[in-house]
């Protein structure tokens, strides 16, 4: 399984990143280009520490018991709900977005597993570092397919 903490999967993440331009289109779900940005950004910043929602009544009761759809093999569903704090719905700006995530998703991978925030996700709950490293890696995989790329 592919994780963010793996260099490799990094670069090729980056890689993807630079390959969508403001024009890209979604192939499913309601964000744009840039929301989905945005979006990917703000739930970075829970595993790095620099962000802390609570936990769901939902995900206290079931999270424990679905935590393997988050860094399992198998892809996120298309239109999956998300948490409601990381929702963006207004307007951003793509290239300061695109810069924002690559920044994020660079320090992310440099400080490494050890660096990783043990605040639980809103959902899931509890994550080791090693789940959280491919839990991102498939998240931002789903979006960047989601673009196209």
């Amino acid at each position: 399984m592919n994780t963010i903490f793996e260099h490799l999967h990094t670069e090729e993440i980056l890689k993807r990143l630079d390959n969508l331009s403001e024009n890209s289109r979604p192939l499913w779900g309601k964000m744009d280009v840039a929301q989905m940005l945005a979006h990917c950004s703000a739930f970075q910043e829970i595993p790095m520490g620099y962000s802390t929602p609570p936990r769901g009544w939902l995900g206290l009761i079931v999270g424990g018991f679905a935590k393997p759809i988050f860094y399992n093999d198998k892809p996120l569903p298309h239109n999956m709900s998300t948490i409601p704090s990381i929702l963006i719905a207004d307007k951003k700006d793509f290239e300061i977005e695109r810069e924002k995530l690559k920044q994020q998703i660079t320090a992310f991978q440099k400080n490494g597993p050890e660096a990783c925030s043990n605040h639980p996700h809103p959902f899931f709950g509890k994550l080791s570092p090693e789940q959280w490293g491919r839990g991102i890696y498939k998240h931002l995989d789903h979006h960047l397919k989601q673009f196209g790329v």
